[in-house]
């Protein structure tokens, strides 16, 4: 564990807390403040997005109890409104490390009170990073510690660096597919989708590709992606437990990022009632769901 003090302001101080773990010539570094992935290294060679925030301050955020937008930003339970920001609360909470190992560390949340003032809901939020021979795994476990039903959602957003030009990149599937990816209009979701035909599994990356923001799957046969540099493979994201898929960068931003998802944003007709909304995942008392993805160095 590794306490970093850095200056905010004149006379004071803020306290981050970080963790590494290692195997053999592969290190992580997990950041306590969103339990947020924010180095994944082969030797010198780093795959995590630095997190520059002239492009996006992030690196790897976890998103929960929502992913993507909620329409006005709010939903209703119970016959009251409740507030939540985009992608939910949970990256910037501070997480508790409770068991560590060299190549592997688990870190929890739990709710709280101020957590209750937006998110009604009793909840604890496990996530464990492992670290194998030529990757991460990446552990959910979502426990709902309430007495009624729990409405969620949980989702990955690692941005992966891209050294070369964007242009030299491409994105191969898992299988040979017709894509279609939903168009965002103000972050929902629209009915208006695009289709496009995969050519030997892989789609070149442009910076046009992502004019309209993110590329949002409701469904993909494909359950892993690998990212292509001149046609060269260097890593593979997959993501057999995530129903919904999110591919998503910025412009002349040097990263692309591979968003397994349980859940998306609204729709543009959306009631509002949380229970109700597309891709909700609904955990009974004292029930968990523990998805999991990987990362592989190739």
């Amino acid at each position: 564990m590794k306490y970093i003090y850095k200056p905010k302001k004149k006379h004071k101080l803020i306290f981050i807390v970080q963790t590494t773990i290692k195997l053999a010539d592969l290190s992580a570094t997990i950041n306590h403040k969103g339990a947020e992935l924010i180095s994944l290294k082969k030797n010198t060679t780093e795959y995590i997005w630095e997190g520059n925030p002239e492009f996006w301050g992030k690196h790897s955020p976890v998103l929960f109890p929502i992913v993507g937008t909620l329409k006005n930003n709010s939903y209703q339970f119970n016959n009251t409104a409740y507030s939540l920001s985009r992608h939910g609360f949970a990256r910037e909470m501070q997480f508790d490390l409770i068991e560590q190992k060299e190549n592997s560390a688990t870190f929890s949340v739990t709710s709280s009170t101020e957590t209750l003032k937006t998110y009604p809901f009793d909840f604890e939020l496990h996530i464990t990073y492992s670290l194998q021979d030529n990757g991460i795994d990446i552990q959910y476990n979502v426990i709902n510690r309430g007495k009624s039903k729990m409405p969620f959602s949980i989702g990955a957003h690692p941005a992966f660096a891209l050294t070369a030009n964007f242009e030299d990149y491409s994105l191969e599937f898992e299988k040979e597919e017709i894509l279609e990816y939903h168009l965002l209009e103000d972050g929902l979701i629209s009915d208006k989708t695009i289709k496009h035909r995969l050519q030997n599994k892989s789609i070149p990356l442009t910076y046009q590709l992502f004019e309209n923001d993110a590329l949002v799957f409701k469904k993909t046969e494909s359950k892993a992606l690998t990212i292509l540099e001149n046609q060269n493979p260097i890593l593979r994201v997959r993501f057999e437990d995530f129903p919904n898929l999110g591919i998503w960068t910025v412009a002349n931003a040097p990263f692309i990022c591979i968003e397994p998802w349980c859940g998306y944003s609204d729709t543009t007709n959306s009631s509002g009632d949380l229970f109700a909304k597309e891709g909700i995942q609904v955990l009974n008392p004292n029930e968990n769901f523990q998805p999991k993805f990987s990362i592989e160095i190739l």
